[in-house]
């Protein structure tokens, strides 16, 4: 089988989410076709260099035979195993599909990611076996727990909000908690589910780790000068993030018009609160990792740990074609919504 490494326009292609070289074999390397299997699929290449350069291998037929079994022994799976030549040097291509279920290698799973081949633990595991059956990490079940655990606070900002939205009328708002989550879609059965936790408990990290913002203020890159640790619900956490960094981190210039004071600042409070609430909206909170904002005299910097969908380049996201809305956490999306 002929195989050249050029798209149909000429453009050398490069190790990506779906691509990985590698000059000879070793058995380790089932574990990226493990990544491939539980991420969108992929192909590894045998006997290709990091610059995407045909190497060659000495025993790229005896490997011809030997890596379908160790391949479905391993991991129970079928992948694609090519003799492949160019320039009259063989190598092999390993395709591997996107399985349905989570595939394990050995009793560990993994999972490709950009470039890189990850194992999957904790929180990020469970998030890979709810995918695979329909469901993402906030739809997740949480036993013994109950609506009459949770402090009235976040339930009274929501129904404020939503109302004052217009996203839902008073007569929507005026039942029960358990209602409430019930008609946001936050209740399964006889079970809260985790996005319910999230939004609307006083204590979210009892069950999601790394749910609070880090604020920081930097000289520089290396020197903090002060920092907050802000908790609570999500649903109340971005109001208290911006009251935050306008009364401690910004410094406002006041000037005048007429009689009137009027204060100045370095972001509009607006365009703020939107990178706020989609950081905390659309975070991986299987990481563990809490939201970080670094506050500088010249520029402010937003972190959440997320990636971008499947099959989705930056550049797609810049020039907006095709994209549509795809929500990492389509039950947190959802209420913040109707939350206005």
């Amino acid at each position: 089988m002929a195989h050249n490494n050029e798209n149909m326009k000429g453009v050398r292609i490069l190790e990506n989410q779906n691509t990985e070289w590698k000059e000879s074999w070793r058995d380790e390397y089932l574990k990226w076709i493990c990544g491939f299997a539980n991420a969108q699929g992929g192909r590894l290449e045998i006997g290709r260099s990091d610059k995407g350069e045909v190497v060659g291998l000495q025993n790229a037929r005896t490997l011809l035979e030997e890596l379908p079994n160790k391949i479905r022994t391993t991991m129970g799976i079928v992948a694609s195993v090519n003799l492949c030549t160019e320039n009259n040097t063989d190598y092999i291509v390993i395709e591997v599909g996107a399985h349905p279920n989570a595939i394990s290698y050995r009793g560990k799973y993994y999972l490709r990611s950009g470039s890189t081949n990850q194992e999957l633990t904790g929180f990020a595991l469970d998030e890979l076996i709810l995918r695979k059956y329909g469901k993402t990490c906030d739809a997740a079940p949480v036993p013994r727990v109950k609506a009459s655990d949770f402090y009235n606070d976040a339930f009274d900002i929501f129904r404020k909000k939503a109302v004052s939205s217009e996203r839902l009328t008073p007569e929507d708002v005026a039942v029960s908690n358990e209602q409430l989550l019930s008609a946001l879609k936050l209740i399964e059965g006889d079970y809260l589910l985790k996005a319910a936790l999230m939004l609307f408990h006083q204590d979210p990290e009892q069950w999601c780790f790394g749910s609070q913002v880090k604020i920081g203020y930097f000289e520089n890159d290396a020197d903090l000068i002060f920092q907050d640790e802000i908790t609570g619900s999500l649903i109340a956490i971005a109001d208290k993030v911006m009251e935050a960094i306008f009364v401690k981190y910004f410094k406002g210039l006041i000037r005048y018009e007429g009689i009137q004071r009027i204060d100045e600042y370095p972001m509009p409070r607006n365009v703020l609160r939107e990178a706020v609430l989609n950081a905390v909206v659309h975070k991986d909170y299987s990481t563990g990792n809490p939201i970080h904002i670094k506050i500088y005299d010249d520029k402010v910097v937003i972190y959440n740990d997320c990636q971008n969908p499947p099959n989705i380049q930056p550049e797609s996201l810049i020039d907006g074609e095709g994209i549509g809305s795809r929500p990492h956490n389509p039950l947190l999306a959802g209420a913040f919504f109707r939350s206005g």
